[in-house]
């Protein structure tokens, strides 16, 4: 299939792209990797008057730290993001739900913020940087604004992102010493996953304190945050995932039904953070 017509423009710098956005709002996308988008637009899931494909946007590919802080710009490619040391070293979280997402032809292309943007609930970015606690960044002519993570998505592919605004970077707080883990079930191997669960866990007094999020199950991720005791973790990792398991509306579709995502989440939920639990012990 084909995409209904549409105008395209190619700024070459972020000015341009926001006042691009400035003049045609709620009219137009944005394209930045397009693997989701396209399809969507071929299949006429998506309709818009006008494409921004801000591919020609280098200054927003670059990770930068801040102190407390790792910036990624927007267009930071997925494979570079893999691939970073830097990374790997202050973020493992994201560096573990990277090697989770499609398969490195489509993580060549792909990016952190056009993951963020769309929003799907199944996407290991998005999950990771809610499981975090980052934040989002949206730039317009208007200005600039930080958006928690966990508040961006509204439902599956909806955003709290105006028309005129355009995701210019995504905060990652750096973690420090802790454990982490990252688990999903997918059909196959690069498939949208059916559930995923991101864990990081730090010592915190007597205890582990930590934040575990599930992706896939609503329509956007949710995060269950608390404190661990110093051991005997077993039977307080199921009273913990259980209760916050049936405080969710799982999805049902298709491939599955909801009785089944909630048993998933369960059982992926305890192993995730009992795995992070011992990592950071």
């Amino acid at each position: 299939m084909k995409p209904a017509p549409f105008a395209y423009i190619q700024p070459r710098t972020e000015a341009e792209a926001l006042a691009a956005l400035a003049e045609h709002g709620d009219d137009a996308v944005v394209l930045a990797g397009g693997l989701s988008l396209g399809a969507m637009m071929n299949m006429r899931l998506v309709f818009a008057g006008v494409v921004i494909d801000i591919n020609q946007l280098t200054d927003l590919d670059y990770l930068r730290n801040e102190d407390d802080w790792l910036r990624t710009g927007a267009m930071l490619r997925q494979a570079d993001a893999l691939a970073s040391p830097e990374i790997a070293g202050v973020l493992p979280l994201l560096h573990e739900g990277l090697r989770h997402v499609g398969h490195y032809q489509t993580r060549s292309r792909g990016t952190l913020g056009g993951s963020v943007a769309h929003a799907d609930p199944s996407a290991e970015i998005p999950l990771c940087l809610a499981t975090l606690g980052g934040d989002v960044e949206l730039s317009s002519q208007r200005g600039t604004r930080r958006v928690a993570a966990r508040d961006f998505a509204e439902s599956a592919l909806s955003t709290c992102r105006a028309g005129d605004e355009l995701i210019t970077a995504l905060h990652w707080p750096i973690q420090g010493n802790g454990g982490v883990a990252f688990r999903e079930i997918a059909q196959r191997h690069g498939d949208f996953a059916v559930v995923a669960v991101a864990a990081t866990v730090r010592r915190s007094g007597a205890g582990f304190s930590y934040s575990l999020g599930f992706g896939g199950v609503e329509g956007r991720p949710r995060v269950l945050d608390g404190v661990a005791p110093d051991t005997n973790w077993g039977g307080f990792a199921r009273d913990a995932v259980a209760a916050f398991v049936d405080t969710l509306a799982p999805m049902e579709d298709p491939r599955v039904s909801a009785a089944y995502r909630s048993d998933v989440s369960v059982h992926l939920g305890i192993e995730t953070l009992l795995e992070a639990l011992g990592k950071a012990a």
